[in-house]
Parts: structure tokens; sequence; C-alpha cells
């Protein structure tokens, strides 16, 4: 049987998670080129670097809202070992976008792919406002903590005193889940790109005195 050692009051955990429709998607890709010659391998990547910019401006996405890193050249070479193969030499470029055309991401990632873009890293939906929802959520843990406390407290014929202690817990670690709803695999179709809600989740653990009066 465990013993309670040091008995000071009602420990009590509450979590909340708080979701919205995202608002926004983030893409990373990258355009990769392999030449026999390293001015071809920067020629064809800096072509292609060209025209999926283009295709992202066809979207009314703004330059301020892509990254891209510099062309990067190395050498490519097919298995490892002393039976390795030199390839040519790969140039390469990756791109970071985000975008509030949630209507045309399927769209407009067939248009980057047919400018040039032959390696897609990730495609993730996110909130504008995840600052707020991540604070109302941390409200609703708390809430949660204390009714439960009242809870206790009340079977146990006694009233909850002050709080007295209050420890943050990430809720990742405990089993909530941040998002879901992004495609499930499979054979494409229509919604596989459709974004599900963006869950933003918080957890406490409070601390309360007793009193018996």
């Amino acid at each position: 049987m465990q013993l309670i050692e040091r008995p000071w009051g009602v420990t009590a955990y509450g979590a909340a998670s708080v979701k919205s429709m995202p608002d926004m998607v983030r893409a990373r890709f990258r355009v990769v080129r392999v030449e026999q010659k390293p001015s071809d391998a920067f020629a064809t990547a800096a072509e292609a670097v060209r025209a999926v910019r283009q295709a992202l401006r066809n979207y009314d996405i703004p330059d301020s809202a892509v990254e891209r890193s510099r062309l990067d050249l190395k050498s490519s070479w097919s298995g490892y070992g002393p039976d390795r193969v030199f390839l040519g030499y790969q140039c390469q470029a990756s791109f970071a976008m985000e975008s509030g055309r949630l209507d045309v991401v399927q769209q407009l990632l067939d248009d980057v792919v047919a400018a040039g873009a032959n390696e897609i890293e990730a495609v993730d939906f996110d909130v504008t406002t995840k600052a707020e929802m991540r604070a109302e959520a941390r409200r609703q843990a708390v809430a949660a903590a204390r009714r439960k406390a009242e809870l206790y407290a009340e079977a146990a014929g006694v009233r909850l005193g002050a709080v007295v202690h209050i420890d943050d817990v990430d809720p990742e670690n405990v089993g909530h889940e941040r998002y879901r709803g992004h495609g499930s695999g499979g054979e494409a179709s229509a919604q596989d790109l459709a974004p599900g809600h963006v869950v933003v989740s918080a957890a406490v653990i409070l601390g309360f005195s007793i009193t018996h009066d």
C-alpha cells in the first residue's frame, strides 16, 4: 500500500484541447538536378528554380512568403564502398513556403512539381492564432483541474484552500495528439490534402491547500 509521507493538500491534473480549422498551409520541397558537369548541374537547377518561383507567383504567393536556400553542389554516387558508381554532380535548392490559399493546395503542388520541384518533403496545415488557442487551452486545463479537486474535496468532506502549486505539463507526453485528419495514406483522393482541425492542447497539475472550516 502506498503511503503519503507528507500530506499537505489536494493535487489534481487537468487537460484541455482547443481546435480550429486551419487558415494556412506550409510546404517544403526541393529542386534536385544531376548532370555530368558542375556547370550543367548549376544551369539546369537554376532554370528549375526560376520556373518554381514563377509557379508560386502565379498563385499570388509573394516572394516574402517563400524561403529558398542557395544552390548546393556535391558529387552523386550510386551504392557504397568500392563498388559505388559515380553518377555526376548533384545541384539542389530547398524551398519553404506558406500560404492562406487552402483551396488550391493540390493544384499548386502539381504546378510546382511540373515546374521542376522533384522532391516534396512536407505539407502541413496550421493556424495563425495558435498562441491565442494555447492560452485558451491552458485556461480550460486550469478550470478542469480545479473542478476535479473540488469534487475530491467535497467527497472527502473538506474545502479547498488557496492554490499552492502550479505545474505546467507537456500534453504530448501524456497521449495528446496535436493534429488529426491530414489524410490516412492509401490511394489518392480529393480529400488527401483536405485539412482537418488543428488541435492545440495544454495540461496542468494544481496543488491546493485544505481548510476544515
